[in-house]
């Protein structure tokens, strides 16, 4: 935490934003200057706090008194407990769901006190805007050290022993992609951030670039060094605006401060970096599609055989791309060292993994935790459980690709390794929880349809396969469902995820297989009974339905 002075912290993530918090900004400091206050408290923004189901959010440090769900009619009660012998506002203390006692610090709300937060540590402590504060909280300093106190090779070493494997779902060891990319020939090589996030319910990457731009381009820039590339993109969706103006004001002040552009930190090292703004395709997430994306081609994955992208990428070049929160941990394990992060995590998933924890839960928002930490954990210690006292059916991972988790699997490790041998994935960060009032096969069929529309339909499997298995679940839950159908659909998706081109066609089917492998009985009670037993799907719901 930057410890200038006395200070009112007010989220500006976009959940807040959407709540009003740019109007509560404003009226802090108009009220605290208007108490005369100013030259002792600052009102500052910052980024994503990360409990987003009780913004708009305020912070007073050093304190550290955690106010949500703040109006504008409070913003003067705020202010004057600010003042000698001033007392905290209560009644805006967050109270426990289950005793509803206050509690008065964001450090020992469950919700925070149970995460491990070290890619988001700085979201919601700086100002996203303001590089001073990034500085203050030793941001460049793994840049500095890098360039001054280490070779390219000694910087690849250190990134493969953490243990660090990409965070944007593959999962690939991020030092193995490093050295094939500084080993690969040629001397123009490029950089790219996929910061793409085009999974439904997920917002880590657009939080973490609202929050902390910094520790993206710092990590970046020490990823350029070590290849040897003199270029980077940023690729990020266009419907991320904030983020991408906060990367530009970053990118701009990096530039300033001698962190971008040439001869970086007096280093004999040049890098720069672009932001280059996508159009929302979900197929754009794939390596290849991402690179003929930013050449101004058609976003489609590249037939196979194709070569690694650390080989022959951007414009045919040798191009290292990794996520938003790959490239943020890289500050930290140049600091602290590859022992301080492999010292994390289990021993095939080192670190920590962010997480959108959404849907049926208690606590909505933004959550980091160690590698290994069970879903029991997550759902309940620091989500707080399932509204209304409901039972927990099932918890989706990875997105739209990922596949669906039962409640006899809640005290399962999350990591790489385990989410994928129950059929799910760690993707890139999407969680999404529910209830007993969930139907799996209407479950499946969302997720199915939403990626047969985002498929790029190059490839047969993936356009006409997905299609044909949606089509047997929109059957299914409208009541036409036949004896053979389910044994059709785990024929169709293995069929399509064994021979589809491309990640997105090779992973659609998981939330039909998941639901089929965990949840056949409600399957089979459309099917058989002509019965939803969640009573979702309207069509065997209604009187008409059940006769």
């Amino acid at each position: 935490m930057v410890n200038r002075q006395r200070m009112i912290l007010v989220c500006q993530g976009t959940g807040c934003i959407s709540g009003g918090a740019e109007q509560l900004l404003s009226s802090l400091k108009r009220e605290v200057a208007k108490l005369n206050l100013g030259e002792s408290i600052e009102v500052k923004r910052t980024g994503c706090h990360g409990f987003c189901q009780r913004g708009p959010l305020v912070v007073t440090e050093p304190e550290g008194f955690f106010y949500s769900k703040v109006k504008p009619d409070d913003i003067t009660e705020i202010a004057r407990s600010q003042l000698p012998g001033g007392k905290p506002v209560e009644r805006l203390f967050y109270r426990d769901p289950i005793t509803d006692m206050p509690i008065p610090y964001y450090r020992d709300i469950p919700f925070y006190s149970r995460q491990q937060r070290t890619v988001l540590r700085n979201c919601g402590n700086i100002d996203p805007e303001d590089i001073e504060d990034c500085l203050a909280v030793d941001g460049y300093q793994g840049l500095r050290k890098a360039l001054h106190e280490m070779t390219p090779e000694q910087i690849i070493r250190e990134v493969k022993q953490s243990g660090l494997r990409g965070l944007g779902g593959a999962g690939f060891p991020a030092g193995r992609k490093w050295e094939a990319c500084r080993r690969a020939p040629g001397d123009e090589k490029y950089v790219i951030c996929n910061a793409d996030e085009g999974d439904p319910g997920a917002f880590q990457d657009r939080s973490i670039m609202e929050g902390d731009p910094h520790s993206v381009l710092e990590g970046m820039i020490t990823a350029g060094y070590a290849i040897g590339a003199k270029q980077g993109f940023i690729y990020v969706r266009a419907e991320y605006p904030l983020a991408v103006k906060r990367l530009r004001v970053a990118i701009s002040q990096a530039r300033n401060k001698g962190f971008l552009g040439r001869n970086i930190l007096g280093s004999g090292f040049d890098f720069d970096i672009e932001i280059f703004q996508g159009a929302g395709a979900f197929v754009c997430g794939e390596s290849t599609a991402l690179v003929l994306s930013i050449e101004g081609k058609r976003g489609m994955p590249k037939p196979l055989p194709r070569p690694r992208t650390a080989e022959v990428g951007l414009w045919g070049k040798p191009t290292l791309l990794n996520n938003v929160k790959t490239f943020c941990n890289i500050p930290l394990i140049i600091i602290h060292g590859s022992e301080w992060f492999a010292a994390k995590g289990t021993e095939r998933s080192k670190g920590t993994a962010v997480f959108s924890l959404t849907g049926k839960v208690v606590n909505n928002g933004l959550i980091e935790v160690p590698m290994g930490i069970t879903l029991r954990e997550i759902i309940y210690d620091i989500g707080g459980g399932i509204p209304g006292g409901k039972a927990f059916k099932a918890v989706q991972t990875g997105g739209p690709s990922g596949g669906c988790v039962p409640a006899s699997l809640l005290d399962m490790p999350v990591d790489f390794d385990s989410l994928t041998a129950a059929g799910s994935m760690m993707g890139s960060g999407g969680m999404v929880v529910m209830d007993e009032d969930t139907c799996m096969v209407d479950i499946a069929r969302y997720f199915l349809n939403f990626t047969r529309r985002e498929s790029c339909g190059q490839c047969v499997p993936c356009r006409v396969g997905t299609k044909q298995m949606f089509d047997i679940l929109d059957d299914i839950t409208q009541g036409q469902g036949r004896l053979e159908d389910i044994d059709l659909l785990l024929e169709l998706g293995e069929a399509v995820a064994r021979s589809s081109l491309c990640a997105l066609g090779q992973t659609a089917p998981n939330p039909v297989l998941t639901t089929i492998r965990y949840f056949r009985h409600e399957y089979e009670a459309h099917i058989h009974e002509k019965k939803c037993p969640a009573g979702i799907c309207q069509a065997l719901s209604s009187p008409q339905g059940l006769n």
